[in-house]
């Protein structure tokens, strides 16, 4: 791992086309501006590893448990709607 000291209003180049600035340090946070290509995808880790975990559990559901699955939230939905 790469470790390099930053302070507000500098940058971090990643290959040609990614720039990570430190926007803003406060209360133990980093506020990161990250410029990329649209092609890019930029996702936080949680975010991603979340992804991978769900498809991870959905690659093994029967169409039969993913109509279910399907049903319960549609009905669900139907529970949380206001009434008119």
């Amino acid at each position: 791992m790469l470790v390099i000291r930053r302070r507000a209003g500098e940058s971090v180049l990643v290959g040609d086309s990614v720039e990570i600035e430190i926007l803003d340090l406060s209360g133990g946070q980093v506020k990161l501006g990250i410029r990329a290509p649209r092609e890019v995808p930029i996702l936080r880790k949680e975010v991603h590893l979340t992804g991978e975990q769900n498809r991870r559990a959905s690659a093994g559901i029967t169409s039969e448990q993913w109509r279910q699955l399907q049903k319960q939230f549609e009905d669900s939905l139907k529970h949380m709607a206001p009434d008119r």
